[in-house]
């Protein structure tokens, strides 16, 4: 299985530049609006923004460590002793509402992530809750096991690419990991 590296530092940033850029900041939409960004941006440059695994849930994919970092937070995590940076950065308002505390450092967005993000709000931004459920409800999300990882390779096959692209790909981050670790 695919499985980019997270990055956290871009993540925060990201979701501080989709936060100001959105009406209704919710968890649910900043997650789409992040699972497609990721996913195109997957597909045309090799790599995701934020190297988060998506995980299957009922309402479409979610990140599984920017959802980790909203629950702690929100003080509903075991690490939530651990939330003060990001506190720091944006509170969360009635249970899911994001509001950011601060602007996003664009040091740590490429040019092409931002293209990315800004190309996915364009598209999902507005959509309202059951639309961008159904839409994130992709091959990728219906090949997972409830509650599980999607796999990245499945991602890159919604959006088309062949199985020599995804092999490629696949190598790039097994020896990206080994060479890290």
């Amino acid at each position: 299985m695919l499985t980019p590296i997270f990055n956290l530092e871009k993540s925060l940033n990201a979701i501080l530049y989709i936060a100001h850029k959105l009406q209704r900041k919710d968890f649910h939409k900043i997650f789409k609006v992040l699972y497609f960004a990721d996913r195109e941006h997957l597909s045309k440059y090799g790599r995701p923004i934020t190297g988060d695994t998506y995980i299957k849930m009922i309402n479409g994919p979610v990140p599984s460590k920017i959802y980790d970092i909203f629950k702690a937070v929100k003080g509903d995590s075991f690490f939530s002793d651990e939330a003060t940076e990001y506190k720091k950065l944006f509170n969360i308002v009635n249970d899911y509402i994001i509001e950011p505390l601060q602007l996003a450092n664009l040091d740590f967005l490429s040019k092409t992530d931002i293209e990315e993000i800004d190309n996915s709000l364009l598209i999902y931004g507005n959509l309202p809750f059951g639309e961008i459920t159904k839409l994130s409800h992709d091959y990728a999300w219906a090949s997972a096991i409830d509650d599980c990882p999607i796999d990245m390779a499945n991602i890159l096959r919604e959006v088309g690419q062949s199985e020599d692209y995804i092999e490629y790909i696949n190598d790039f981050y097994i020896t990206q990991k080994s060479i890290c670790n």
